[in-house]
């Protein structure tokens, strides 16, 4: 589910973290490959409560029913509140998948969930012509199972900015990572039965990132030579340190990466650049890679070699 660039970027900001530590601990590959994996784990927490807390907006239609059924002197309608959304087909099969429950308790991910947020986005979903619509049928294809879950989740959570701002005070990482959770959960209700939610890359994607990280902290000297001489026209001291670290990082998927083609490589880092540093940044990358990968082609340093899965 993760893409190259979403590990890219999990670099980048492992390299951004090892900056700030003591010399030594910079070139602690341990220390390095730990962080990494940190990273790439708490993104797996963030997208597990994400699910998470749109199955639970779900299930409150049952809770909701028994409040109101409770009341003092309950209506007719609080007699009969139809719970069918906390029975979805989608919600249930979630609910029974060992993985997600296995992961929810391995890292006690429960603790994010805020009852009352649950209560608020359940009311306000109730509420919705979508939902009116859904709980008017008694029967449902698997396909409008999943899109009123989906619906919950696109426009009553992600929609609500009241929630998100929530998230970003309460949920940790949720600010870095809030664009990569919704990519994420949007591959989510396009094929949920695929994941696994112990382990969010494949084997080939784990290698890749791990490589990528070594690769730039072993080859860093000579990264920088061929850097260098790039920055005449730019003030040395003033690159920002993400642009810096993206550059190495390309260099070394030039050099040591033959199955991602160039091109590749530098649109990548030119789109990371421009939105994680500064207005120039894309520009600058750009400029550099493409001066860089000019001498490397010159010097018949490139090797690159047909791969048949994407980059």
């Amino acid at each position: 589910m993760i893409s190259r660039r979403n590990i890219r970027v999990k670099v980048m900001q492992t390299l951004y973290t090892l900056a700030s530590l003591e010399h030594g601990a910079q070139e602690n590959k341990e220390v390095a490959a730990r962080i990494l994996n940190d990273k790439l784990e708490h993104v797996l927490d963030i997208f597990t409560v994400s699910v998470l807390y749109t199955l639970r907006v779900a299930q409150y239609a049952e809770t909701d029913a028994a409040h109101r059924s409770s009341k003092y002197l309950p209506t007719a309608e609080d007699m009969n509140v139809n719970t069918g959304i906390a029975k979805n087909g989608f919600v249930l099969n979630m609910l029974e998948n060992t993985s997600f429950i296995e992961k929810i308790k391995k890292d006690k991910l429960e603790r994010f969930i805020d009852a009352d947020w649950i209560k608020k986005i359940f009311q306000l979903s109730a509420k919705s012509d979508e939902y009116l619509r859904y709980i008017s049928s008694k029967e449902h294809t698997p396909a409008e199972e999943k899109e009123i879950i989906q619906y919950v989740w696109e426009k009553q959570i992600i929609g609500n900015e009241g929630l998100l701002s929530y998230f970003t005070d309460e949920l940790p990482g949720w600010e870095d990572d809030g664009e990569l959770i919704i990519m994420l959960m949007q591959n989510f209700f396009k094929g949920s039965s695929r994941i696994n939610f112990l382990n969010l890359l494949s084997g080939e994607k784990k290698n890749y990132a791990q490589e990528l990280l070594l690769a730039v902290i072993e080859k860093e000297d000579y990264c920088v030579t061929l850097i260098e001489p790039k920055l005449t026209n730019w003030d040395k001291d003033r690159v920002a340190l993400i642009d810096l670290l993206l550059l190495k990082m390309g260099v070394c998927e030039f050099l040591f990466f033959p199955t991602i083609p160039t091109k590749v490589t530098i649109n990548e880092y030119i789109d990371i650049a421009k939105q994680y540093s500064t207005p120039q940044s894309g520009q600058f990358v750009n400029g550099v890679l493409d001066n860089i990968l000019k001498d490397l082609v010159k010097e018949n340093k490139i090797r690159k070699q047909e791969r048949t899965n994407k980059s």
